[in-house]
């Protein structure tokens, strides 16, 4: 018997290993969040799938997303990693990530971990909803409006609120698997 899954991620075979592997799952691990920070701030304006596709590529461009590494790229690096034909190659988007990097460590510094930090806007538990359909799934709120806008003060860039949602979404700090969904 077929398990339901949310209708966004069928037909593709890496769509489903993602969605059936990690999105959703609950990240305690900085480096994981990183990972998906700078995934998530490539893909603005792009879909998912194509981040998804060059993400073994950026694994092996930004030094396995370790991001005390990231946070020292230079002028060199940033050129090395727009010839690299294996990620999405927009100055900006790579400046971003370096950027955010550097705010990522400050907030480490700050908070302990990167993983404390976002998780306090949940008091340590995922918010659970019960969506009965992929319709009602909202591409952010007033939450991720509210995480968004700290993040900006603090220097990130290229995470507006809809990005901040679906990372929140795919770190599991927010569960948006509908009701029928296996993962659920």
């Amino acid at each position: 018997m077929e398990k339901i899954k949310c209708d966004w991620c069928k037909g593709s075979e890496l769509y489903e290993n993602y969605h059936d592997q990690e999105w959703g799952v609950p990240v305690f691990d900085d480096q994981k969040q990183f990972e998906f920070l700078v995934l998530e701030s490539a893909q603005a304006g792009l879909s998912w799938i194509t981040v998804l596709k060059k993400r073994e590529n950026y694994r092996i461009a930004y030094d396995n997303f370790d991001v005390n590494k990231v946070a020292k790229y230079d002028d060199n690096k940033v050129e090395e990693l727009l010839q690299n034909e294996g990620i999405i190659r927009n100055r900006l988007k790579i400046l971003a990530s370096i950027n955010n990097a550097q705010r990522f460590i400050e907030i480490q510094e700050q908070e302990g971990s990167f993983c404390n930090y976002l998780w306090r806007f949940f008091d340590g538990k995922p918010l659970i909803n019960k969506w009965q359909s992929m319709k009602e799934i909202p591409a952010k709120t007033d939450l991720s409006d509210l995480i968004s806008k700290d993040l900006k003060k603090r220097g990130f860039k290229f995470l507006g609120s809809t990005i901040v949602y679906a990372h929140l979404q795919a770190t599991g700090l927010i569960n948006d698997h509908i009701v029928t969904c296996f993962k659920y």
